[in-house]
């Protein structure tokens, strides 16, 4: 797995040169080994590629983000189907049965809403944080009383400010935007290398998208992005995200997280520990292909916690059926 995130942010012309990408700019040529890459983004106009350098990106599993008029990503090249196991894999994904489904959604919800909880803790918002930690607690499988929603509504107004709300243009919502873009090209790119179909959620179900696995499995490391940009910044800028932004959003990519898997009610003790954010999207997806192919319990689904307390908590709430 890479480990470089490259975002090209100046008219440039890139090819492929042995194992390598060739970036031509100004003059000057510099090289990153395509080994060493997991994510390329071309946010400018004037960026020409060649075909073998796409084939190349393609079977080093690299996501090659496009982005819109607005420098938003818009679009990601992702290998095709390269498991060794494909069909089996998607013949499984395909016959998980609701139940199962409905309470993965259920411990999806539940570390996003307990991961809120934790951000809400770091902003001194006390009042809300108990309050979603109790919706977390109140989340039922399938999560029929769409707790999620709900604690939205007070997770955002309490991190940034009461007026606050995602369809503002401003930075801050900006950053949150493109962060996100950016951790679904990655969960998207490992879902297909696991021989996954993105498009087949476990909630998200819409004909017109092409990820709505990615989209399920996404929403636990929103708060991630979140915690991410306030510590960058703190005080929102008075502008637009300029190409250092751009970047500093898909280094998270690489930053520390705490990952867990399980609990005490799999009957283990635990398994947490420091990764980085595409280690632990690897952990969530491998973690989902054991559930699918293996009828593994659905707590081994790897999730990331920003409280060390999340997965005791979620996991001695135990379920309330299918």
């Amino acid at each position: 797995m890479g480990w470089r995130s490259v975002v090209i942010a100046n008219p440039a012309a890139l090819t492929l040169e042995a194992s390598a990408l060739a970036i031509a700019q100004d003059g000057n040529i510099a090289r990153v080994m395509l080994e060493d890459i997991s994510v390329l983004v071309l946010d400018h106009a004037q960026i020409s590629l060649t075909t073998p350098l796409l084939s190349a990106c393609a079977e080093a599993q690299i996501a090659v983000l496009t982005v819109n008029a607005s420098h938003l990503p818009n679009g990601v090249l992702i290998p095709f189907l390269p498991h060794s196991r494909a069909l089996k894999v998607m013949m499984a994904q395909l016959a998980l049965s609701q139940p199962v489904g409905k309470r993965l959604w259920q411990r999806i919800v539940r570390f996003k809403i307990a991961n809120q909880a934790a951000m809400l803790d770091r902003a001194a918002k006390a009042d809300d944080a108990r309050h979603l930690r109790q919706l977390a607690r109140d989340v039922r499988s399938g999560d029929p009383d769409n707790c999620e929603a709900q604690a939205a509504q007070i997770y955002f107004r309490g991190l940034f400010h009461p007026q606050f709300h995602r369809g503002q243009t401003r930075f801050h919502n900006a950053a949150l935007n493109y962060g996100y873009a950016v951790v679904r090209a990655a969960l998207a790119r490992t879902l297909t290398s696991y021989g996954f179909l993105p498009a087949f959620g476990l909630f998200h179900h819409s004909e017109q998208n092409a990820f709505n696995l990615a989209d399920d499995l996404i929403e636990p490391y929103r708060p991630l992005v979140d915690a991410g940009i306030l510590t960058h910044y703190p005080e929102e800028p008075d502008r637009d995200l300029e190409p250092a932004d751009k970047g500093q959003l898909v280094a998270l990519l690489h930053d520390d997280v705490t990952l867990s898997s399980h609990g005490t009610n799999s009957g283990n003790s635990g398994n947490s520990g420091n990764c980085t954010m595409l280690a632990a999207i690897d952990a969530t997806v491998s973690g989902l292909s054991g559930i699918v192919l293996h009828d593994a319990p659905h707590e081994r689904l790897a999730l990331p916690q920003l409280d060390i307390g999340t997965t005791s908590l979620i996991d001695d709430l135990g379920d309330d059926g299918p």
